[in-house]
């Protein structure tokens, strides 16, 4: 997926405004101004819309999870350059505390039905026998999950224009 939707989607499911933004960033150590944020958020088509890169999102995620989870000791850990559905899939399921269950669960909001096994080979490190790779079909439905839970609506929400990435 493209992680100008990733941020895009998640400013929308938490209702977060251009200072938490900055806030999340700055608990992963990162400083942001506002116009960037602003450009990143923006349309493709739009002329002032910049990447978000894959480095970037990952220190939003990192930041998230200071947020949400409370910051550990010593320093935080260093942003992935190059992100993966499974990654974010991860980071966000930390971030929010989620079990299997509540993953599960969320994915059931959008109508998604897998099994715990499967689950649990996205959350699996690369070379394991059992890992599977996250398609964005599945982060699609995790995130919509999260809008239907805490957004409580599928209806009338922006339209959302998922990008498939091309790796």
């Amino acid at each position: 997926m493209i992680s100008n939707d990733v941020l895009r989607r998640l400013r929308y499911v938490f209702d977060f405004d251009d200072t938490k933004m900055i806030a999340i960033f700055a608990q992963a150590d990162h400083d942001v101004t506002r116009v960037q944020i602003s450009d990143w958020l923006k349309k493709e088509d739009d002329p002032a819309y910049q990447q978000c890169t894959d480095l970037l999102l990952a220190t939003f995620l990192n930041g998230l999870i200071n947020e949400k989870r409370g910051k550990k000791e010593g320093p935080n850990p260093v942003p992935e350059e190059k992100l993966t559905n499974n990654i974010i899939f991860n980071k966000l399921k930390i971030a929010l505390n989620l079990k299997a269950e509540d993953v599960l669960a969320l994915l059931e909001l959008s109508e998604l039905h897998i099994s715990k096994h499967e689950l649990s080979a996205f959350f699996r490190k690369p070379g394991h026998k059992h890992y599977r790779e996250c398609k964005d079909q599945i982060l699609r439905n995790f995130l919509n999950g999260l809008q239907l839970k805490y957004r409580g609506d599928s209806e009338g929400t922006p339209a959302f224009e998922w990008k498939q990435t091309l790796d």
